[in-house]
């Protein structure tokens, strides 16, 4: 699958769910849940992952981590705020850096519609 093909699958099963838990949960709950429906559709999900770091050829262990990596092809960062900063793009954009991975996509579940509260993230790489 193209990570179009399954940004499109992970953006359906994030709308359905948001639809039965609504706003105002904490961001695990939102990621184990969005974590347990990938799965059940045969989807490859890894959660916190290490994100390496490496300064000056030195791999440093500073704790970053991927919320959720979708078949080793997206790159997933749930949020439940109240309005996303400048910061969280960023974020993301700094991990697909790191990762090489090209697409992130960034899910504020802390919204009336989550439609409002997804946003794709692109790494021209």
């Amino acid at each position: 699958m193209t990570e179009n093909e399954l940004s499109n699958k992970v953006i359906g099963v994030a709308i359905e769910l948001h639809r039965v838990l609504g706003p105002g949960l904490l961001e695990s709950a939102y990621e184990n849940a969005l974590a347990y429906e990938l799965r059940e559709i045969g989807l490859n999900v890894m959660q916190q992952v290490p994100m390496p770091f490496i300064y000056k050829e030195v791999k440093l262990d500073v704790g970053y981590r991927i919320d959720l990596l979708i078949e080793d092809k997206i790159l997933i960062e749930v949020k439940s705020v109240e309005a996303l900063a400048p910061v969280h793009f960023a974020q993301v954009l700094t991990y697909l850096n790191l990762s090489d991975l090209k697409l992130g996509l960034l899910l504020n579940f802390n919204t009336k519609l989550l439609k409002d509260g997804i946003h794709r993230v692109i790494n021209n790489l």
